[in-house]
């Protein structure tokens, strides 16, 4: 019999297998891939908010400068600017004590987000009282070699001496991401100190270490309480100086996350995160332990990445 009698297999059957084999995909998912699939979406979600939120921000600052400059149309309208804020009494130390721990490339770094923090100082609307300690060995060789002009710096202090050295011991607050104590509110009587470290987490709680070994108070930002993000609690020196001086202008720790964390930390709101995952944090901590090496060892990648440019803060 001639196979052209017979009937031809259905097509549809080879179509239908595909969402089938795309649903056993998707269960075969790690836990760990699923919520990162989440967080994705959530960043995706929340990135015209965070976009706005930053316009808001500039175009607010936009519109006080050119306040000023129509009722100052003599042309010195940035120094009489400057001259209307209201400076803070916070001080906020930037520890570079840790000149020995860093290669000359990371030194660099700290050089650029020291320069950073000074010039988001001079333009806050409430300035803080800015310190350098410790200041010498290699950073200030290279500060020397490429920015000579540091010298005439105003609104700052740069000081040789260590921070314990000027400060009040009772005064101080070392601002770092292992301390267990959550800082709910700046206060401005205090001196909070960052650790001027760039080391991409090869000294993990040096800072707290130091902290402790030196008797002084220590927190860390509230940034569990507002944020959740990809990668570790570990900011580079400028964004939590930028948060500080946010948060002085809003008095909103939420607002002053959202307008300086950089997007690399893919970080979304804590109270817009899919609360049916925390049930099964358990369950994927023994999937996560159990995935392979070689999946461990691209998170692990990925961490360093992201935590570029970091310090224990």
């Amino acid at each position: 019999m001639s196979s052209a009698g017979l009937p031809a297999p259905p097509e549809a059957d080879g179509v239908s297998e595909g969402p089938a084999d795309g649903g056993e995909a998707a269960e075969r998912m790690s836990k760990r891939q699923l919520k990162k699939l989440l967080r994705q979406k959530q960043w995706e979600e929340q990135r015209e908010l965070r976009k706005q939120k930053r316009k808001e921000r500039r175009q607010r600052r936009k519109l006080e400068r050119q306040s000023h400059l129509e009722s100052n149309p003599d042309g010195h309208d940035r120094k009489r600017f400057r001259s209307e804020a209201v400076p803070s009494p916070l001080r906020l130390i930037v520890d570079c004590s840790f000149d020995n721990l860093m290669v000359s490339k990371d030194i660099k770094k700290l050089h650029k987000q020291i320069q950073r923090c000074y010039a988001e100082n001079r333009r806050a609307s409430h300035p803080v009282q800015y310190y350098l300690t410790s200041h010498g060995g290699q950073l200030k060789k290279i500060m020397d070699e490429n920015d000579k002009g540091w010298v005439n710096w105003k609104d700052i202090h740069i000081k040789p001496e260590h921070y314990s050295e000027l400060m009040k011991k009772e005064d101080l607050v070392y601002l770092t991401s292992d301390s267990p104590n959550i800082l709910k509110e700046l206060d401005e009587s205090k001196a909070y100190v960052i650790g001027g470290l760039v080391d991409h987490n090869h000294h993990k709680g040096i800072t707290y270490k130091q902290a402790s070994e030196h008797g002084i108070h220590h927190a860390q930002l509230p940034l569990g309480d507002f944020v959740k993000m990809n990668s570790r609690k570990v900011l580079a020196v400028n964004h939590v100086f930028e948060i500080v001086l946010e948060y002085l202008e809003t008095r909103d720790w939420q607002e002053a996350f959202f307008s300086i964390l950089p997007q690399r930390k893919g970080a979304v709101p804590a109270d817009k995160v899919c609360r049916s995952s925390s049930p099964e944090r358990g369950q994927a901590k023994d999937e996560e332990e159990s995935d392979s090496s070689a999946e461990e060892s691209t998170e692990n990648v990925r961490d360093t990445a992201q935590g570029g440019d970091t310090q224990d803060t």
